[in-house]
């Protein structure tokens, strides 16, 4: 790999949020960043040193944004991956690996890929058609999730009994056992090429019932350290077997019976761990870069109990937006407010986060429901 201070070109696939927070540690290293989106108003777009407007999905477009960079990285999983294993084979470094999105770009894949490591998770069933779906060998009630391009609760679909068919999804899917779960928790875990491998502790999550995407998070866990300890240990165990090279988030249920089971992957920076930014020694987006580099992983302590929560347009509000209550937001101690250059807001659109912290975890968890509530955006 060429050194830093500017030698190494690297380029990310995606130029959202996740790719701008990217970006802003990146410049810390002095490399130079081009981004490929098809958004011309992308997040990424007034921060990098290169910004292509074009396809994720088109063979060409991709081959030729990676053909100009020396390390290709992503975003967001919905990429041509056949381009991406043609640049790797030319000599381009792709982290991670496009065979490792590919696996994970597919929820059926994903599954089958935890049923023959022994990684736990819910009982599982691939439908490749609605007759299946009728003759369904898992009981009512499930979850029917879309085998591809599902994301951020999209693709999502909760079967409770016969009556709810008529609205099932009629794509490639599969369905799972529903899990009657005590916790949501979530697990970031590094993997550099070198084989070393560091998880960040573990975290708790709460879900927007409608939207069914996380809008609150806690860390650290109060959990018992056991059930921390073996989550992290599920997690390390899935970037081995997959020999991921980059972050690796594993979104994960506690069940009633304290049993731990693997939801699903995501091969990049998640927003499970927007908090580390101010909350950990590292922070996931420096991790990932260090990663990808094959540099030493930093420690991921917890420096402070840190609670974050995702700004989400409001319902019934599209247009231009406006944030209301950022004043009053910055007055209380501890908080720090991350917006993601969209300039129109939408019901549930991420537009940005908040992170919260203070040594007293009762005060963190109270300034930021009061941040959720008086914090909005509308238009």
């Amino acid at each position: 790999m060429k050194a830093f201070y500017g030698d190494l070109r690297l380029g990310i696939l995606g130029g959202g949020q996740l790719g701008r927070m990217l970006i802003q540690q990146a410049i810390n290293y002095n490399v130079t960043v081009k981004v490929l989106d098809p958004d011309r108003e992308a997040p990424c777009r007034k921060l990098c040193d290169e910004f292509v407007v074009g396809s994720l999905s088109d063979y060409e477009t991709v081959y030729n944004f990676g053909k100009k960079v020396d390390l290709l990285t992503i975003e967001i999983e919905k990429v041509n991956v056949d381009a991406l294993e043609q640049l790797e084979r030319e000599g381009v470094l792709v982290y991670p690996q496009p065979r490792v999105i590919r696996l994970i770009q597919d929820k059926g894949l994903q599954k089958q890929f935890f049923k023959e490591n022994d990684i736990p998770t819910a009982e599982f069933q691939i439908i490749s058609s609605p007759a299946e779906l009728k003759n369904a060998s898992i009981p009512f009630p499930y979850i029917q999730k879309l085998r591809r391009d599902g994301y951020d609760g999209k693709g999502v679909y909760k079967v409770v009994d016969e009556s709810s068919l008529a609205k099932a999804f009629t794509e490639p899917s599969l369905i799972e056992r529903w899990v009657d779960f005590e916790k949501e928790i979530a697990v970031i875990v590094a993997r550099n090429e070198s084989g070393e491998i560091k998880t960040f502790p573990m975290v708790e999550m709460e879900f927007n019932p409608e939207a069914n995407l996380v809008e609150f998070l806690i860390a650290p866990s109060t959990l018992p350290h056991t059930v921390q300890q073996e989550a992290e240990e599920v997690a390390k165990n899935i970037a081995s077997k997959l020999k991921i090279v980059g972050l690796l988030a594993v979104e994960m249920f506690l069940d009633k019976h304290g049993r731990i089971l693997v939801n699903e992957l995501a091969p990049r920076p998640h927003n499970s761990g927007h908090q580390t930014i101010e909350g950990n020694v590292v922070s996931q987006f420096e991790q990932h870069l260090r990663a990808i580099f094959d540099q030493p992983l930093g420690e991921t302590d917890c420096l402070n109990n840190a609670i974050m929560i995702n700004l989400l347009g409001e319902a019934g509000h599209e247009g231009p937006a406006v944030y209301k209550g950022i004043e009053k937001a910055l007055k209380c101690p501890g908080v720090y407010i991350h917006l993601y250059g969209k300039a129109l807001t939408k019901p549930f659109r991420k537009m940005g986060h908040v992170t919260i912290v203070d040594s007293d975890r009762e005060k963190a968890i109270e300034k930021a429901r009061y941040v959720q509530e008086i914090l909005k955006v509308v238009s």
